[in-house]
C-alpha cells in the first residue's frame, strides 16, 4: 500500500515539467491523481499512460470559473480532495525593470500569485469537510533574494511566500497545512526553452552540473 493510498491530489500544470513529475510520484504512491492544466491533450496523454486513479481536467488557474468547476469534478469521480500542489508558473522574459511591460508584470502575477490564491480558496471547502488536507505551494529560489531582469518572475515568488504563511495561520484550526517548496534550477521547459523567441533560455546562464 503506497503512503497515498485513497487520497486525491490536484496538480496544477500537471501535465508538464515538474508538474508530471508531482503527478506520478503521487500516483506511484497510491493516491487519486488529478492532471489539472490548459494542455488538454498532454493531460490527457498522461492520463492514458497512468491509467486507474488519472483524472486529466482543463484549468485556468487565473479563473475563478475553472477552479469552481475542477472542484466538482473530482469531488463528483474521487470524493474530497486531500491534496493540492499549487505547481502551475511562468516565466517572464529577460528585461531590466524599466523595460518590462506592464501587461508581462501583470501576466505573471496572474498565473503565479492569483493563480495559488484561487487554488486556496476553492479546495478549502473541500478538505474542511474532509477532515483536513494539505496545500503546496511551488515558489522558487528566487523567493529568497533578488534577481535581476526578472522583477516579475522573482516578485510574484516573494509574494507566495507570504500567501502561504497566511494561509497556514488561516487553515491550520482546520487540520490544513499550507507549505512551500522552493526549488532552484531544475530541468524543465521553463529552464530550458526561451521564454519568448530569439531570447536565450536561461539554461545558458548555468553550468547544469550542481542542479536537478
Amino acid at each position: 500500500m503506497g503512503r497515498f493510498e485513497g487520497q486525491t491530489v490536484i496538480v496544477s500544470g500537471g501535465s508538464g515539467g515538474m508538474g508530471s513529475s508531482h503527478v506520478q510520484g503521487y500516483h506511484a504512491e497510491g493516491a487519486n491523481v488529478v492532471i489539472a492544466g490548459r494542455d488538454d491533450d498532454a493531460g490527457r496523454d498522461l492520463a492514458a499512460q497512468l491509467g486507474h486513479r488519472a483524472l486529466p481536467v482543463h484549468l485556468d488557474v487565473a479563473s475563478e470559473d475553472d477552479w469552481a468547476a475542477v472542484v466538482r469534478e473530482v469531488e463528483s469521480h474521487f470524493g474530497p480532495i486531500t491534496i493540492l500542489v499549487n505547481n502551475a508558473g511562468v516565466q517572464n522574459p529577460a528585461a531590466p525593470i524599466e523595460h518590462t511591460e506592464l501587461r508581462t508584470w501583470e501576466h505573471t502575477f496572474s498565473v503565479n500569485v492569483t493563480g495559488q490564491f484561487l487554488g486556496i480558496r476553492a479546495v478549502a471547502p473541500s478538505m474542511r469537510g474532509g477532515g483536513g488536507g494539505t496545500i503546496v505551494n511551488i515558489a522558487s529560489t528566487m523567493a529568497h533574494v533578488g534577481t535581476a531582469f526578472y522583477a516579475p518572475y522573482t516578485a510574484s515568488k516573494w509574494a507566495v511566500r507570504g500567501l502561504t504563511r497566511t494561509a497556514a495561520l488561516e487553515l491550520g484550526r482546520d487540520n490544513i497545512r499550507v507549505n512551500s517548496l522552493h526549488p532552484g534550477v531544475v530541468s524543465t521547459p521553463l529552464i530550458n526553452e526561451p521564454a519568448v523567441a530569439g531570447q536565450p533560455p536561461i539554461a545558458d546562464f548555468y553550468s547544469p552540473a550542481p542542479f536537478a
